[in-house]
């Protein structure tokens, strides 16, 4: 299976595509497990690419060992984006997918999305919140923007399974100063893992956002942010979460406080008494 635009198709031989770009040059933001992530320019236009060579079968082994699906290629991506745009939930715009081979373990596949410039991860953006807060309608818009995106994935049978504040790049084209909270766009991204079906299960939804909850903790937000939160994705009065939802949200804090204490154990640093 090969798609990609017409405009290409002067320039590239369709068989040779796959093997064009295994070889090309870009810059790389990650490779591992047969996977090769990296940002290129063609004919003038940036474009970002995940290149999966094949897992090999003692990955696929470990993960069925730990009860996890591999993910064997680009497939899984590009059903994601085109799932996500579907619901309205802002990601890459696809350009190109290809596929060959039938070893599952050998399986060579790929995804090109147009690359997301002028964006900055809400990681970076939120990183100096605690001694540079934002103005307050920008931090507001933000949670609620996140917390919809949540519940929009989670009502829509969606789990990311990398739910990281990472993996949500906020348009800057405006430039910082001039941030309009009634207008911010995120993006979604890192879709690779993102398992689709009709009911998500109890489990994916509490490692979600508790995987969103332990990549917030350093960034300042205040009990009332984390409320408004709760509020917005939860769809409904903010009494009846905490009391309905009371075991989800519990569930939530405790694995996310388990991830934070995993993150420094490994990382051999002290948390700032807040």
């Amino acid at each position: 299976m090969l798609v990609f635009p017409e405009a290409w198709r002067g320039h590239l031989k369709s068989e040779d595509i796959i093997d064009w770009l295994f070889a090309i040059e870009g810059k790389v933001y990650k490779e591992k497990e047969g996977r090769r992530t990296f940002r290129f320019t063609l004919f003038g236009k940036h474009y970002f690419a995940k290149v999966h060579r094949g897992v090999g079968w003692k990955e696929i082994t470990k993960n069925l060992c730990q009860f996890r699906l591999p993910v064997l290629g680009a497939q899984n991506e590009w059903r994601a984006i085109q799932h996500l745009q579907r619901l309205g939930v802002e990601t890459a715009q696809l350009v190109a997918y290809g596929r060959r081979g039938w070893n599952p373990a050998r399986l060579q596949s790929f995804v090109i999305t147009e690359a997301l410039d002028n964006t900055v991860s809400l990681e970076n953006f939120c990183r100096d919140w605690p001694t540079s807060p934002p103005s307050y309608l920008v931090k507001r818009a933000l949670i609620t923007k996140v917390a919809t995106i949540a519940r929009t994935l989670h009502e829509h049978g969606i789990n990311h399974r990398d739910f990281y504040i990472c993996h949500f790049l906020m348009d800057i084209s405006q430039g910082l100063v001039r941030l309009d909270p009634h207008r911010l766009k995120l993006f979604l991204i890192d879709l690779h893992r993102m398992q689709i079906r009709r009911r998500i299960p109890w489990r994916w939804r509490v490692k979600d956002i508790a995987s969103l909850y332990f990549s917030s903790m350093d960034i300042g937000l205040t009990h009332r942010d984390l409320l408004r939160f709760v509020w917005v994705y939860g769809n409904k009065p903010l009494k009846e979460s905490l009391t309905k939802d009371k075991a989800f949200w519990w569930q939530v804090r405790k694995r996310g406080n388990r991830l934070y204490g995993e993150f420094i154990r490994k990382n051999r640093i002290t948390r700032s008494p807040s």
